[in-house]
């Protein structure tokens, strides 16, 4: 299997803008197309909610290169199944994905053992995001970062209203975003991927706000989700220093975003 390497930064020029009053995408901003696997299928919830579900593909790898083809720097991929379940029911999916692009995969989803994440690290995935255990248990995020270096672990931080929400965003941690940001950065955490569940799939516009308190906390690797809306919101969200990625879900398969409006061809 086919390792990838993580960027460090935008691979590609970015088309400017024709005279519109409104800034061109920063170049420092990764592009994190969304892909979110459920039986196979590839599928959107809205706010986190299964029976709210809209199928959009039986074949997850044709959407991984469309997603590549039209610009796309990272894809973003997150096994509900295992989100809810804690076990890995899309890990040949996720094989199929890495061997069918050259750009690299971040999985999120049931990541909640050593050998969950060598199973999926095996599968060809670049870095992967802990979510729930990590609210669990910050100490192994500490030991999965030694185990496998800073570079490869991302933690997911799902919020409601400032407050952490864990197993597929059907439970309150109780603990707070921004302390627990904090906290998984000092366990090791190389990214953090913020998602704000008010938003998200509601297509209403991020929550700016709350991704810049994060950015303000952190010295880490940033990737805002949640919200997207338009070519406008990315591009807002670029012109935040030192914002690493933003993740594009339901915006791309509705029609409302198009990779190459904000990134040129290769």
């Amino acid at each position: 299997m086919r390792a990838h390497t993580l960027p460090p930064a935008r691979k590609r020029p970015l088309t400017p803008l024709p005279a519109s009053g409104i800034e061109p995408l920063s170049k420092s901003m990764l592009l994190f197309p969304a892909i979110d696997l459920m039986s196979g299928e590839v599928v959107r919830l809205c706010q986190g909610r299964a029976d709210q579900k809209t199928v959009y593909s039986t074949d997850p790898a044709a959407f991984a290169r469309q997603w590549e083809e039209e610009g796309g720097d990272y894809l973003h991929i997150v096994d509900l199944d295992a989100a809810f379940t804690g076990e890995l029911r899309n890990i040949e999916s996720v094989r199929a994905i890495c061997a069918t692009v050259r750009i690299p995969v971040e999985l999120g989803g049931g990541m909640r053992s050593e050998g969950a994440i060598q199973q999926a690290l095996d599968a060809g995935v670049a870095r992967i995001i802990i979510g729930t255990r990590a609210a669990e248990s910050l100490e192994f995020v500490r030991e999965m970062a030694r185990a496998f270096g800073s570079e490869r672990i991302a933690v997911g931080i799902d919020a409601r209203n400032g407050i952490v929400s864990v197993k597929g965003w059907t439970e309150s941690s109780g603990l707070s975003a921004i302390d627990f940001a904090r906290k998984a950065e000092d366990a090791g955490a190389g990214t953090i991927i913020y998602t704000d569940i008010a938003t998200d799939g509601m297509l209403e516009g991020p929550n700016f706000a709350e991704t810049q308190r994060m950015l303000d906390a952190l010295d880490c690797q940033l990737i805002a989700s949640g919200g997207v809306s338009s070519a406008d919101d990315v591009r807002r969200l670029s012109q935040m220093p030192g914002l690493y990625g933003c993740i594009i879900g339901k915006a791309l398969y509705d029609g409302k975003v198009h990779l190459s409006e904000l990134a040129a061809p290769l």
